[in-house]
């Protein structure tokens, strides 16, 4: 048989005090009420050697909050590129004192909402709603009913729901000035999306945004953009199709790739014509996936912050509770966080060839 959990009954008992006392002693409210130096260290230690963990719902009914907040994804969880979001959000909790319940939908809306209503149902003080990719959502109505926030996702709709993103357009730019900031100035591609703005991949905020930084910067520098691809998956058989459907009609000196799979693809169509990364053609692309420190040479590209949008998120979400308990209205912003460029080997001088 387990044993039975120590109450704050027993800490009295054992201090010689009123359960009031101890209530207030423990909740760190002793000096306000004026109880002597002597009855407070009284309970803090008996509190100690009975080993008391004060009673979560109690705690919560008393206080209306729980200490939770949940975490609500479609495929974060299981996949690996993104699972560092779960482990900013869980360290940024830990941070705070509070308990992270975490949910998978794999992109069951169905599920989804027995999952938003799970949380209710268990009063997190507020939730996260993450997407693997950002990707424009319709905002689930149940996801209303606490504060909350978007992660790697906007609404299709205007919502008071704040959202956090990795900062994708100055993503692009980052790409552009490496490029430029080598010498590149002529035959630069774009593998996956460009080189018009309609030239996107249905659905990817990720190829608009990254799309609008690279012109931006190119367009101000007097660059023009040689050609491009749209790629309908981001993946290496798709990146190895249009590198080969470039080189059967031009001769790149630099290539924006729009991931670091489509850059593996484009390696092997540069290989198999004969042409070496970076002293033919350099490369540059985006993510930091881990095969981009393992392809040969390795991969310059400008990372996903996955680490810092889960942290990002949960400060953004507490921020959103602060203002659900003081009665103000959410705010609806958009925090945009920041994507480092990982330099490394893909890039050189044109003058290199």
């Amino acid at each position: 048989m387990s044993p039975r959990r120590v109450t704050l009954a027993d800490v009295a008992r054992s201090a010689g005090v009123s359960p009031t006392t101890a209530s207030l002693v423990l909740s760190g409210r002793g000096r306000e009420m004026r109880i002597s130096h002597d009855v407070e260290q009284r309970v803090l230690k008996a509190a100690d050697e009975l080993q008391y963990r004060p009673n979560a719902v109690s705690v919560g009914l008393r206080t209306g909050t729980t200490r939770t907040i949940g975490f609500v994804s479609d495929t974060v969880a299981t996949t690996r590129l993104a699972g560092d979001m779960i482990k900013g959000a869980l360290e940024a909790a830990r941070d705070r004192g509070v308990m992270l319940f975490i949910g998978e939908t794999e992109g069951d809306a169905e599920l989804e909402h027995r999952l938003l209503q799970a949380m209710h149902d268990r009063q997190v003080d507020g939730i996260i709603l993450a997407s693997m990719f950002t990707r424009t959502i319709k905002v689930p109505k149940e996801i209303t009913a606490a504060p909350a926030v978007l992660l790697n996702a906007l609404p299709k709709h205007p919502s008071p729901l704040s959202s956090v993103l990795p900062d994708e357009v100055e993503a692009g730019r980052t790409a552009a000035r490496v490029l430029l900031d080598a010498g590149h100035r002529d035959d630069i591609y774009l593998i996956g999306a460009g080189p018009g703005m309609r030239n996107v991949p249905a659905g990817s905020v990720a190829a608009v945004e990254r799309l609008v930084g690279i012109r931006e910067v190119l367009g101000e520098a007097g660059v023009k953009i040689a050609g491009g691809r749209v790629c309908r998956d981001w993946q290496p058989e798709y990146g190895l199709d249009a590198t080969r459907a470039i080189l059967a009609s031009g001769r790149p000196r630099a290539l924006i790739c729009f991931n670091d799979r489509i850059a593996l693809g484009a390696y092997q169509a540069l290989s198999d014509h004969g042409l070496k990364v970076p002293s033919d053609v350099s490369v540059v692309s985006f993510d930091d996936h881990p095969l981009a420190a393992w392809m040969r040479p390795k991969l310059t590209t400008v990372a996903l912050p996955h680490y810092d949008l889960g942290r990002r998120a949960v400060d953004v979400l507490f921020d959103e509770i602060g203002h659900h308990r003081d009665g103000t209205a959410r705010t609806g912003e958009v925090h945009r966080v920041p994507m480092p460029v990982r330099h490394r080997e893909s890039v050189a001088s044109p003058g290199a060839v």
